[in-house]
């Protein structure tokens, strides 16, 4: 039914490289290390401290360019206990070490600073998590210099940089850098329209009209199309009123973004494709949409990643109720 809904015909061809389903709770589970196998041996080799494992098991993917990858690896705890020796000890992979070790001190540095309201934040988290992104800065910037093509070490830098007060200007530049090397990078916009809302430094509507702009320029079937999704989801969260996405506008400007991105013909289904389909069924199920919202969560078949729904205060209850709805 979905297929001819939305013109697609025929079944797509299986994915070698995905992982089993796990049981599904409550008709949900939670995807791991982007449902591929060769991105879970990744995992695990980091997990096991082995820097040549890792090696061998990034070889089909470009750290350069894969932020979901790479984000994958900044997640593992530990990772910060042994890759300081691959960054010294093997020159050859010293920039893909720098890249890894940069982008884990930065998740180290927010572990330590935690969620809390700048002001419950004590003396000596702050000073922990500036020293930790202090010297992701250090590591990120090098990487980036042995590097000039790669785009992730860019994009992670404007993470540190906002975490680090370090003002507009350098951030802008830092976004240039990014966008020269990647015009159409989903991270980096994603990044930006976080930074361009009220609580941090931009103005009401700032984040969604840059959405807008680069979305236009986008070709048929690029993930780009979710900066449209996660920009009315960062709205929904600067505003005080639950129901902020639950227009007319809003509905169809969603349903066009899904149709030219993720459930355009042209759409890549790459390792992590299934974060992209949930920050679209988030915001859909937020402004109530009920034609395309139900075969997103289809296509979905119960795969939930916590970004973004972690904006919620109970985000797995809240994918359980809005997929039940759908």
């Amino acid at each position: 039914m979905f297929g001819k809904l939305f013109g697609r015909g025929g079944e797509r061809p299986a994915d070698p490289h995905a992982l089993p389903v796990p049981r599904r709770h409550n008709g949900m589970y939670t995807l791991r290390a982007l449902g591929d196998a060769r991105v879970l041996a990744l995992v695990e080799a980091a997990e096991a401290g082995d820097w040549e494992a890792v090696k061998v098991a990034l070889s089909p993917f470009d750290l350069g360019r894969d932020h979901q990858v790479l984000g994958e690896l900044a997640d593992v705890n530990g990772v910060q206990d042994w890759i300081g020796r691959a960054v010294e000890e093997d020159k050859e992979h010293r920039a893909t070490a720098l890249l890894i070790s940069g982008a884990r001190h930065i998740i180290w540095g927010w572990e330590a600073r935690t969620s809390a309201r700048a002001v419950d934040v004590t003396r000596e988290q702050w000073r922990i998590f500036h020293e930790r992104l202090g010297i992701a800065e250090e590591q990120l910037l090098e990487a980036a210099e042995l590097r000039p093509d790669w785009v992730t070490p860019w994009r992670r830098l404007l993470t540190s940089g906002r975490g680090m007060s370090l003002g507009p200007a350098v951030n802008e530049a830092r976004l240039d850098a990014a966008l020269r090397r990647d015009p159409l990078d989903l991270e980096t916009h994603i990044e930006w329209v976080s930074h361009l809302q009220p609580r941090l430094s931009g103005e009401p509507g700032q984040a969604l009209a840059f959405a807008r702009k680069a979305f236009a320029d986008a070709p048929d079937g690029h993930r780009l199309g979710c900066v449209i999704a996660m920009a009315h989801i960062e709205e929904w969260v600067e505003s005080d009123h639950q129901n902020h996405l639950d227009t007319p506008r809003t509905q169809e400007e969603l349903r066009q973004a899904a149709g030219r991105s993720i459930l355009h013909p042209a759409y890549e289904r790459r390792p992590g494709w299934q974060e992209d389909f949930n920050i679209f069924a988030m915001a859909l199920a937020l402004s109530t949409e009920g034609i395309v919202a139900p075969r997103v969560f289809h296509e979905l078949g119960g795969a939930y990643t916590p970004w973004p729904w972690k904006y919620m205060a109970q985000p797995e209850k809240a994918y359980a109720r809005f997929r039940r709805r759908a």
